[in-house]
């Protein structure tokens, strides 16, 4: 251990200004001080917050991009197929309560930062599911009431603290409740659809490592809660979507099913003979034949 702090300390030592500042600002000044400064790797409590706080901002980072694919996936084959759109409304909605929950309750940005960004792509998702289902009109109406809803939820004047706290106990309800339309989406549809792994499997992964770091930064049992639920269901869809891999859905099979039989069910068409013409010889016979009328 000496060795190693005796040649990392010169480094941590004379770091620039602006990424001291940053550290100190991620880890605080005593276990900046701790890790950084003295080296000392056996300080578990100052590690676990590091760990916990480079976790945070690493699940921030990659929610900017979380969606994106499925967002791509919606768009390129436009088509709603294998997504629920009460899935996404729900968890919208659990969303934006639990962003104005920890934004009024000021907790670090790191442990609930992913919120506002999955938020934003789930909006984008949601309209076009409705477009793509036909349902335009309602894309409008619900634009309408998320916007209605923001206002509501961030006015402390309109609405207090202590209902607020009342919303995130349900909010944890609607975050594990949106995971059930899409399992139950799965399951009738035979496949996955158009509902992209990539997003499912890194909220597997996010909600597990949320778990960690809530333990670790934030000491408020409501969130902590919701987030071992949504692992568990998480943990479900991934297991369906390993399973129906290569499975194409009941539409992809019905498709598949009625190209032969439409090859099937059309009527062969007969070309008719050509008619064979009368020969010059019989027309000549006909017109140069005897004839019994006498002259005069």
């Amino acid at each position: 251990m000496d060795t190693i702090r005796s040649a990392i300390q010169p480094l941590t030592h004379n770091l620039p200004g602006p990424i001291r500042d940053l550290g100190v600002s991620i880890i605080g000044d005593k276990c900046y001080q701790a890790l950084l400064l003295d080296v000392d790797l056996e300080n578990t409590e100052c590690l676990k917050y590091a760990i916990s706080k480079a976790l945070g901002i690493g699940i921030v980072g990659a929610s900017s991009v979380v969606k994106v694919p499925q967002i791509i996936k919606l768009a390129s084959s436009r088509s709603a197929s294998g997504v629920s759109f009460l899935s996404y409304l729900l968890e919208t909605s659990s969303y934006l309560i639990s962003l104005a929950y920890n934004f009024r309750n000021a907790f670090p940005f790191s442990t609930y930062g992913e919120t506002a960004l999955v938020l934003g792509q789930n909006v984008i998702i949601t309209v076009l599911v409705l477009n793509y289902s036909g349902r335009a009109s309602m894309a409008a109406l619900f634009v309408a009431a998320l916007a209605t809803s923001v206002v509501t939820l961030f006015a402390e004047n309109v609405l207090d603290m202590q209902k607020l706290r009342y919303l995130q106990a349900g909010a944890g309800v609607l975050s594990v409740a949106s995971k059930v339309p899409q399992i139950l989406a799965i399951w009738q549809e035979g496949g996955t659809g158009q509902l992209s792994a990539y997003t499912v499997f890194n909220y597997l992964l996010g909600s597990l490592t949320r778990i960690f770091t809530t333990l670790q930064e934030v000491d408020d049992k409501l969130i902590l809660y919701g987030f071992v639920a949504g692992f568990a269901l998480n943990l479900v869809l991934a297991l369906q979507m390993v399973y129906y891999w290569n499975v194409p859905s009941s539409k992809a099979k019905g498709k598949q099913k009625e190209a032969p039989v439409r090859a099937k069910a059309q009527p062969k068409v007969k070309v008719p003979s050509p008619a064979p013409a009368a020969t010059s010889t019989t027309a000549v016979s006909k017109s140069k034949g005897p004839t019994t009328r006498r002259r005069g």
